[in-house]
């Protein structure tokens, strides 16, 4: 793609509902309200990581269906000089354990028993601390102002919203908090919660203080314990974010960076790393060949990941043996262009939602992305405090002897995942696309648009998608050529062919120009990129 974005191409082949926008500083996130929150920290003076930040706190209030106060969260920061990635995922209550689960075929998806300790709160607290410069209470107001006043629910959140109240309706905290009329908001029907406004109030006082040695943490401790469940005050006062840095791949001259296990951001380096040794760039885009070994590249990656990442401290493998370059080349090697396969993992020689990204015309980038995981997460909102706790215990396994097996204390397997692109020591883009499974493949997909074939950020967004699902099975956008769906299917991939929805991802890009960005957004989302 070169050195800048003035040698992509500036046409749009797909369609679309956006334009790029081009700007000295900008916000891309899932919902506008939430973009227009980050602006406003720009205009008054703050930089990109003040933006991020209100722009994440809003989201708690406008995309309720996505992510909450009781979320976790991932960043990827680029200061100017250096990139800083931050694990703010909580570890499970230290009560729970293999015993604890006996008995059980899998991992609950609801209740208590899902509900490990959030840590976005903390994760506000420490970017605001480390690099921001508008003072913490600041940044709350957007939020605070929607929780008060409300805000006009928007299509796409009324939809999450009310397929999340049929699964969860039937615990009291959500249905009171989140149901206040019985049902979900409609598009276009006026919401407001005033304990949310009042718990953001807390945490911005504090510091974030509040929400794991005050009030707030009492609050979610007594909860659990009204209603069973063994997270304690102890469990919270006890968490931690942690600067952890990022890994890295190298593709044709830039470099994919992701946070480190326990996020699932090591599949989409392991795929980029075998698609190194296929001439991707070769192959016309969007042709069956082309498909045809991302997808192939991909199942190997993903099945590498889902047996081998979890807290890194319980891993049997390292990233680094994963990463090993011969490695990588056997495992492309595995690939029969001929036919689809349903690989395992394999065995290296031995030596683990809601986005933003935010810019600043000093240079700072941040790509940030938080989630209660499933819809509203595990159900449960503690009472007068509006927040909904997430589920990511649900991402444990109860298998013996896997290294992301349940215990009290460890943080589990994770889909949410912030990316960094760079090239060499420069910065190039942060981006995300969330999605649950989806999101280490929509990063492989964004970067091979953007690099083998030079599509600027929007058109890569544009473009249609694919996502693997089980054995041979791939869910793909009907906007591919029919004949080359045909064909796919020829070589044995079921496709399950669906229109363009936010199943394939929430995708938000700020690619960094010679002067400014260029910053897309998500068509399949009710969002936006703003910038000035």
């Amino acid at each position: 793609m070169g050195a800048n974005m003035t040698e992509c191409t500036w046409s749009f082949p797909y369609a679309s509902q956006r334009m790029p926008v081009l700007a000295s500083n900008a916000v891309a996130t899932s919902q506008p309200l939430a973009a227009q929150a980050g602006l406003e920290m720009l205009r008054l003076g703050g930089n990109a990581a003040d933006a991020a930040l209100a722009t994440a706190i809003a989201l708690t209030v406008v995309e309720p269906a996505m992510n909450g106060i009781g979320s976790d969260a991932f960043c990827i920061l680029w200061d100017g000089k250096e990139l800083h990635g931050l694990n703010a995922s909580g570890r499970a209550p230290a009560a729970w354990s293999p015993a604890y689960f006996a008995g059980r075929e899998s991992m609950p998806k609801s209740g208590w028993d899902t509900v490990t300790v959030p840590g976005c709160v903390s994760a506000w607290a420490e970017v605001s601390n480390r690099f921001g410069k508008l003072p913490f209470a600041r940044l709350f107001e957007p939020a605070i102002r929607y929780a008060e006043s409300g805000f006009l629910v928007g299509p796409i959140t009324a939809q999450a919203w009310a397929g999340a109240a049929k699964v969860l309706g039937s615990y009291e905290g959500f249905a009171q908090t989140f149901l206040p009329m019985g049902r979900a908001p409609r598009v276009g029907e006026r919401f407001l919660c005033a304990a949310q406004a009042r718990t953001l109030e807390r945490i911005a006082e504090t510091g974030g203080e509040d929400f794991y040695r005050g009030a707030l943490a009492e609050k979610i401790a007594a909860d659990a314990a009204r209603l069973g469940g063994q997270l304690t005050e102890d469990d919270l006062a006890a968490h931690r974010s942690d600067w952890v840095g990022t890994i890295e791949q190298d593709y044709r001259g830039y470099q994919l960076h992701e946070i480190p296990p326990n996020g699932q951001g090591l599949g989409a380096l392991l795929c980029l790393g075998i698609l190194r040794h296929v001439e991707v760039g070769s192959l016309p885009v969007d042709s069956v060949d082309c498909l045809h070994v991302q997808i192939e590249a991909m199942k190997l990656a993903l099945a590498d990941a889902y047996r081998y990442v979890a807290d890194p401290a319980y891993m049997d493998v390292s990233v680094e043996d994963l990463l090993d370059e011969s490695y990588l080349e056997h495992r492309a090697e595995c690939i029969d262009m001929r036919r689809a396969q349903d690989p395992g993992h394999g065995v290296p020689d031995q030596s683990g939602t809601v986005y933003l990204t935010a810019a600043d015309e000093q240079g700072m980038m941040v790509s940030f992305i938080q989630s209660n995981y499933m819809g509203f997460g595990s159900g449960i909102v503690v009472p007068d405090t509006g927040i909904s706790l997430q589920n990511r215990g649900t991402g444990f396994s109860l298998e013996e002897g896997h290294p992301n097996r349940v215990d009290g204390g460890k943080r589990p397997f994770h889909t949410i995942i912030p990316a960094f692109l760079m090239q060499g020591d420069r910065p190039l883009m942060s981006f995300g696309v969330m999605g649950g499974p989806m999101q280490a493949q929509g990063h492989v997909q964004m970067v091979l648009r953007l690099v083998d074939y030079g599509q600027n950020p929007q058109a890569a967004v544009d473009a249609p998608r694919w996502q693997v699902l089980k054995g041979r099975s791939v869910a793909i956008e009907e906007d591919f050529s029919p004949a080359v769906l045909d064909e796919l299917a020829g070589r044995g991939h079921q496709l399950e062919r669906l229109p363009r929805q936010p199943m394939f991802g929430g995708a938000q890009l700020i690619y960094r120009l010679v002067d400014g960005y260029c910053a897309a957004s998500e068509p399949r989302k009710e969002g936006q990129a703003v910038g000035f």
